[in-house]
């Protein structure tokens, strides 16, 4: 830290994310040196949500974990006049800055920076590989694989003789794209652990994509379209490499958001579990590059993959009103739908709007869950695994899920487990 007091241990600051999934940011001190570790952005508001502030001018460097808008969304707010190294892996910096900048394309609200600020924080990312130390001030970090994107990362900071993992969304199953995450951090005095689904496992990975797979080709082979709604990054590329592995033999559309990041992607082999299965996947699908081939997908016996994975804009949103109606089709939502978006108005109630009005949907509407997080299981066993010592922060998750994780910590495992509020601040 640039100003103000010197301390002498390690000290933890929320800045966001906490009791609530969004706007993640976290603040870690020691002997004059802060960081932050991700800085995003709250978006199933009325208006959006940003972390406590930071001054820039006490800030001597930010990491990246991943480039999902509820962790970097917020992130140019520090470049307006800042000159601060961020760090993150390169996909990350790639993907991070498609999404920021189509945010701020896309949003009606206002939002505290522009692409200029957004370039000037591209200018000072600094790429980074797993397993490399980075010497900041009086702390030390390296990123993680964190199995939830192409590039996602945990963080280990040491400093102070004291060491946190803050893992950030992680995935300890390995899936068609992603190696799981790896869990060789060794000996920690305190982890900062996400909680988004505590409350549930997920289906086991080979019985899902084998269920997947054979619902979609039966609407195929009755003659129906097959919408599949899916964020732009990870789950859409994901989707494709389990239609390739299984041998899928029918017309697959890719729209939106999801060719220009795939194509990332396959520049960054490293970081996917099967580049050579991910290349197939391209190969088999046909990019729709206007709306003459937008009709042309939604009239035809044949899956489309599209953005957005909520049903809340993007290409996704056409779609679904085009295939709403007839029972031959399907729209088979692939992620987790956040109450108050169209696809969890979809998902519960099976209306959709069409030309503004609520309509009933004839089509076969269900949800499979391809998730990129720990489940339950996986995050009780990552805590099993933690020493005695280990001090355990829980976010990222809704209030209730935060607490009962915390809660399961606690009384099944034996260890000391808080679920911070924003502004709670800890010496470790």
């Amino acid at each position: 830290m640039k100003v103000g007091i010197v301390i002498s241990s390690l000290t933890i600051k929320f800045l966001g994310g906490s009791r609530e999934v969004g706007r993640s940011a976290v603040s870690v001190r020691s002997n004059g040196t802060q960081i932050l570790i991700d800085y995003g952005v709250m978006l199933d508001k009325d208006q959006p949500g940003f972390p406590m502030h930071v001054p820039p001018r006490e800030v001597d460097a930010i990491f990246l974990t991943h480039a999902h808008l509820d962790h970097c969304g917020a992130m140019p707010i520090f470049f307006i006049r800042g000159r601060i190294p961020v760090y993150g892996t390169r996909v990350s910096f790639e993907l991070a800055r498609i999404l920021i900048s189509d945010l701020i394309h896309l949003t009606g609200y206002f939002l505290p920076y522009e692409y200029l600020d957004l370039d000037s924080m591209m200018s000072h990312r600094v790429d980074t590989d797993y397993g490399k130390p980075i010497r900041i001030g009086t702390m030390t970090a390296q990123l993680i694989n964190g199995g939830h994107l192409p590039g996602s990362a945990q963080v280990l900071v040491e400093a102070s003789g004291k060491r946190l993992l803050y893992t950030s969304d992680f995935n300890t199953v390995r899936t068609r794209l992603m190696d799981a995450a790896d869990l060789s951090y060794g000996d920690l005095d305190a982890i900062i652990i996400e909680s988004t689904y505590a409350d549930e496992d997920h289906p086991e990975r080979n019985g899902l994509e084998e269920e997947f797979v054979k619902r979609v080709t039966e609407v195929v082979e009755r003659g129906g379209t097959a919408l599949v709604p899916a964020f732009s990054v990870g789950r859409s590329q994901e989707i494709l490499c389990v239609l390739a592995a299984h041998h899928f033999e029918y017309p697959v559309a890719l729209d939106g958001m999801a060719r220009e990041t795939t194509e990332i992607l396959l520049r960054h082999p490293t970081y996917l579990s099967d580049p050579e299965l991910l290349g197939d996947a391209m190969r088999m699908a046909e990019f729709v590059k206007g709306w003459r081939d937008r009709r042309r997908a939604a009239g035809r016996p044949g899956v489309i993959v599209s953005p957005a994975g909520m049903l809340r804009g993007g290409p996704a949103a056409f779609y679904a009103q085009e295939v709403a109606r007839d029972p031959l089709n399907a729209i088979y939502l692939v992620s987790y739908q956040i109450p108050g978006t169209p696809g969890h108005e979809l998902l519960e109630r099976r209306r959709i709007l069409i030309n503004g009005k609520a309509r009933e949907v004839g089509a076969e509407v269900e949800r499979f869950d391809f998730s990129s997080h720990c489940g339950k299981r996986e995050l009780m066993e990552v805590i099993r695994r933690l020493g005695s010592g280990t001090k355990i922060f829980v976010i990222h998750g809704a209030e209730e899920n935060c607490q009962l994780l915390v809660d399961w910590a606690a009384k099944e495992a034996g260890k000391e487990a808080i679920a911070p509020s924003s502004g709670d601040e800890f010496e470790v």
